[in-house]
């Protein structure tokens, strides 16, 4: 996988050595050293030259190349956006990379933006209210990675569909366990061993109320194990808050942890870990 790292580290010098602040930087030829009225003038003309871009209208920058440069893609996040931000949004991704994801898609809009892109290729994960969309020309690629999914209970499986659709849309395959909780940990073992021959590289447990089954997941592999609390749970610990702490404090080494719900952390962090090792792989089988 080819990151462009000496690219985008150029681009980031740039951006700190030029602009708005690179003009200050030149016009004081040291950094921290600027007098009082100098810091005024430089805060007057940046407010003066961005008057025009601020508005009660929302500047919409896509971030299309971040596959490119952090191996893992742009997210729309469409739960806290209305159905015209998310076609905008989504348009923006596809005429730069030719993809668009979005996350959390609320009902209302699913109809709406599919029929805005009704000439695309649109992917729907139902149980994870996720939405891919391709343009025409768009060739999902493998990478060899392999990422195991598993969740503790079914009410933990739409939490667990986002991190599985995630790891896919980045190159990797992606094996299902489901409802294999601490409840009946004798459901565990026969899938377990299946995907312990199968050569994973990261496994995510999804799990809510006690969030105990990572923990016996990390105890049990040789692999890095990603713990996805869900809001799952009753009373003082509910709404993932047990799940997240058990996970925290396990005494299970090689688990991380991400925060509540948050399947398409899970999902980056694991594939970007399984591509990794499949890159390891291929060069070693060279």
């Amino acid at each position: 996988m080819n990151f462009e790292a000496d690219e985008q580290l150029e681009l980031l010098h740039q951006l700190l050595g030029t602009g708005q602040f690179g003009a200050m930087d030149k016009q004081t030829n040291q950094w921290g050293q600027n007098t009082e009225q100098q810091d005024e003038e430089a805060l007057s003309s940046f407010l003066q030259n961005t008057q025009g871009t601020l508005s009660s209208v929302v500047e919409i920058r896509s971030d299309s190349k971040r596959e490119q440069r952090k191996g893992a893609p742009e997210v729309i996040f469409g739960e806290t956006k209305g159905t015209a931000q998310i076609i905008a949004m989504a348009q923006g991704l596809l005429d730069g990379s030719g993809r668009a994801i979005i996350s959390r898609m609320p009902p209302t809009s699913v109809a709406p933006v599919r029929e805005a892109f009704h000439a695309y290729t649109v992917r729907i994960r139902e149980a994870a209210h996720a939405m891919v969309i391709y343009s025409p020309e768009y060739m999902r690629k493998s990478t060899g990675g392999h990422v195991g999914i598993i969740s503790a209970g079914t009410s933990d499986i739409p939490v667990a569909e986002e991190a599985a659709l995630i790891a896919e849309e980045m190159g990797c395959r992606a094996t299902c366990i489901y409802d294999v909780g601490v409840a009946g940990l004798h459901r565990l073992l026969t899938p377990l061993r299946d995907l312990l021959s199968n050569e994973v590289d990261a496994i995510i447990v999804a799990a809510g109320m006690d969030g105990a089954l990572p923990s016996v997941v990390a105890g049990l592999v040789p692999v890095p194990v990603i713990g996805l609390p869900t809001s799952i749970g009753y009373g003082l610990g509910g709404k993932g808050i047990a799940a997240l702490l058990s996970m925290l404090q396990t005494c299970a080494p090689g688990l991380s942890v991400v925060n509540i719900d948050n399947g398409v952390g899970a999902g980056i962090t694991a594939a970007l870990i399984a591509n990794r090792v499949a890159q390891a792989r291929e060069h070693q089988s060279r």
